[in-house]
């Protein structure tokens, strides 16, 4: 079973910078406590995840996590600027990042190859004096990078964070009009990728998302929701195991069974209608991006591409489902690692430069409802869905099997990342 290595959220942030951090679209995240990693369930869903298509195959269907569930589980912002930029290898650079950003730079003890430490960041935040405008500034860039370090962009190593994430936060004003959620979302994508490869011994990423997805998803396989109106709805399950230890202990094997059982019914397709969430918790900015959704695009975040396959998964949007499309080629982009000494622009990228357009044509690739529907659209998707994949979707068929295929072009190395990401 994969270790599944869980970071707790940074402290809690000085209440006097409320309003910078909603300015950079980081207010809500923030607000985001410990939830307890179910190690079990997340290895069940690696079992079911397919990196061709970065869908979840079950008896019933494809299903995925979207830009949706990133709005309404992390509350990031999901429309916006690509996460994208330059990538500098010296420690020159970075110290002068650091100069300018923090006023201070971290010595080379205080850094992992490009990864600066997260504790030297915990203790720069708190010891910064919130007395005028550029400390209250330098404070909330640590805070921000400290969530970059944990919840959402965590590395297998959960000590450091990529210091090429702090350029993007030098403007302060512009922080907020990047999409950190299709970011977010794309890391754990690749995440799921590398962890559905048969030698790989550990997942990390976004996994308070994951857990997230699945308990919204599959209720009935939740642990007890202590603060159910609570927002984000990732604290939903704030602590859990303080209520329902017993979720904590249930093996892989449960799981396992569980999605063998799976019926139609007992997935929520519609997760966030009115009578499963009360529209009064959920702020009314976070609607104002919801027309990128559904749309059928290329997640970008350095150099990370991965697709957001969601003519596969439309019954999540309430539309009918029918034979989807033939899956997306992203060839090279999608083993694409930062490795080694790195001086790039990936907005500029020859491997990236397409799938970063077509991110920026993201408003035309926004799902519709079919025209004209066949008689029996679901059936016909069915009949597709088993005849394809039939011979997978059965757990004996999963146990045991390498993944070959749809992972041979992913990338074999897991751990000498510059950074993890």
């Amino acid at each position: 079973m994969l270790t599944c290595d869980h970071p707790v959220p940074p402290d809690r942030y000085n209440d006097r910078v409320d309003d910078h951090l909603r300015i950079t679209g980081f207010y809500h995240v923030s607000q985001i406590g410990i939830v307890q990693c179910q190690k079990a369930l997340v290895n069940a869903l690696i079992e079911r995840w397919h990196p061709d298509t970065h869908t979840f195959h079950l008896l019933i269907g494809e299903c995925a996590v979207t830009l949706e569930d990133v709005a309404l589980i992390l509350c990031l912002p999901t429309d916006g600027l690509p996460v994208i930029g330059m990538t500098m290898s010296s420690f020159e650079a970075m110290e002068a990042e650091c100069l300018l950003q923090f006023g201070v730079a971290p010595r080379k003890e205080d850094c992992r190859s490009s990864c600066i430490k997260l504790t030297w960041l915990r203790n720069l935040k708190e010891n910064l004096e919130l007395t005028d405008e550029i400390n209250i500034q330098r404070y909330v860039r640590c805070h921000i990078m400290l969530l970059i370090g944990t919840i959402l962009f965590e590395d297998k190593s959960g000590a450091g964070v990529h210091w090429k994430f702090l350029p993007l936060l030098r403007d302060f004003v512009n922080i907020g009009q990047y999409s950190w959620g299709s970011a977010c979302l794309a890391h754990l994508y690749r995440a799921l990728c590398r962890a559905s490869r048969y030698n790989c011994k550990e997942i990390d990423g976004p996994l308070t998302l994951l857990l997230g997805w699945a308990w919204i998803r599959l209720p009935y396989l939740s642990p007890l929701p202590r603060e159910p109106r609570s927002f984000p709805l990732a604290n939903r399950w704030h602590n859990w195991e303080r209520g329902d230890r017993r979720f904590r202990y249930l093996k892989l094997a449960h799981f396992r069974k569980a999605f063998d059982e799976l019926q139609e019914g007992q997935f929520v397709w519609v997760a966030y209608a009115v009578d499963r969430v009360d529209p009064n918790i959920i702020p009314a900015e976070i609607y104002m991006q919801s027309v990128v959704w559904s749309a059928i695009v290329s997640l970008v975040s350095f150099e990370c591409i991965v697709w957001h396959a969601t003519d596969r998964v439309r019954r999540q949007f309430g539309f009918v489902q029918g034979v989807p499309n033939p899956e997306q080629n992203l060839d090279k982009a999608h083993r694409e690692v930062l490795t080694g000494p790195m001086n790039l622009n990936w907005a500029t990228a020859p491997s990236h430069s397409n799938w970063v357009m077509h991110w920026t044509k993201r408003y035309h690739y926004v799902l519709s409802e079919l025209p004209m529907p066949s008689q029996h659209p679901l059936d016909s998707y069915m009949n597709w869905y088993r005849t394809k994949y039939g011979n997978r979707l059965s757990l004996s068929n999963l146990v045991g099997e390498e993944n070959d295929e749809g992972n041979q072009d992913m990338d074999a190395g897991n751990d000498d990342m510059d950074g993890g990401n």
